[in-house]
């Protein structure tokens, strides 16, 4: 179940303001910056709930009336009415889920296919398709860093930054390693084949986030755009990989029109992938404290899509399921990302 204390929300959002009437309050930008993020998210909250209140004392109030004066045609527009505030509920709900300030952000999304050939890169070309669906569905902005094509079909790897708000809050529900069963259309035996693909999600880096890297710290290495990739990657420029020595972190970068380019952007994603991991810390810390035995999150398979011997798509985390595979695929994963997020409420 999920609670909304108001009373504690509004402490917050006073706490807040009274913070920016500080003297200096302005001097950090960045600091100012998180400040006001935080208060304004928080704010969405508190109206938002007072609006939905609202419009449920209103919808008691029609209920009252109609118990005491039956119409037909008044009770068919409360029935829209009621569904209407539903939906809204349901709305509401997965902004309180998105309470973290990092939910915000934009993400970064890589797709590395396992072992297997073409058959997981493949796979990994799927699952790509699939979230540039469901992002342009949500109206978000996809954008290409880093793209080489496999050798047959599909991909060897992908990297892509989808911006929106909320894009990492939803999109931290997939990471995990996919999993594919089908009839493969590679084999001329026909054959059933299982093929995976892992996904990982960071949120992306920007100004209001502090993280220092020593030049010491990495190896920048340049070369030349790789895969057949069409309009994905530049090939006439370097691209630029990082590899960060202490956490054997690499990214690498090659949409941009100049090397100094890639790297800037190469050393966001760097920056991303350490954010990242300091939020998964912070969460491991949280429940080391609390005495939770969870899961190991980094590489674990957490979603089957099945094509034979029947069609299922089944996330193993939350038990949800889907036997609308084709649509899953064409990127409707709502359903999966809110399951996710009910189920690690309050964590």
């Amino acid at each position: 179940m999920i609670h909304f204390d108001l009373a504690e929300k509004a402490k917050q959002v006073k706490v807040l303001e009274d913070e920016m009437l500080v003297d200096g309050f302005w001097d950090d930008h960045k600091t100012s910056a998180v400040h006001i993020q935080s208060l304004n998210r928080i704010k969405k909250m508190v109206d938002g709930y007072e609006k939905l209140m609202g419009e449920l004392e209103s919808c008691k109030d029609s209920v009252e009336l109609l118990k005491m004066e039956p119409d037909a045609e008044f009770q068919e527009l409360l029935e829209e009415e009621v569904l209407a505030l539903m939906k809204e509920l349901d709305s509401f709900s997965i902004v309180i889920l998105l309470s973290e300030d990092y939910d915000t952000k934009n993400a970064i999304v890589e797709i590395h296919p396992g072992a297997g050939g073409t058959e997981s890169q493949d796979f990994a070309e799927m699952l790509y398709r699939m979230y540039q669906r469901w992002a342009q569905d949500r109206g978000f902005k996809t954008s290409i860093l880093h793209y080489i094509d496999g050798d047959e079909a599909g991909i060897k790897s992908v990297a892509f930054s989808v911006s929106g708000t909320f894009a990492y809050g939803y999109l931290k529900a997939e990471k995990g390693v996919h999993r594919l069963v089908r009839i493969s259309p590679f084999d001329s035996s026909g054959r059933r084949h299982t093929s995976f693909a892992s996904v990982d999600v960071s949120p992306e880096f920007d100004d209001s986030i502090e993280i220092v890297i020593n030049p010491e710290d990495i190896n920048v290495d340049t070369m030349r755009a790789t895969g057949a990739g069409g309009q994905h990657v530049n090939k006439t420029d370097s691209a630029v990989r990082i590899t960060h020595k202490a956490t054997g972190i690499v990214v690498t970068c090659q949409s941009g029109r100049s090397q100094l380019q890639n790297r800037d952007e190469a050393m966001n994603m760097l920056k991303s992938k350490l954010y990242q991991r300091e939020i998964e810390e912070k969460q491991a810390h949280m429940a080391a404290i609390k005495g939770e035995q969870k899961a190991i999150g980094w590489g674990s398979q957490i979603r089957s899509y099945v094509v034979h011997p029947y069609t299922m798509v089944k996330d193993h985390r939350t038990k949800h399921e889907s036997s609308q595979l084709d649509d899953v695929l064409d990127g409707d994963i709502q359903d999966f990302i809110e399951s996710y997020l009910k189920m690690n409420v309050g964590d």
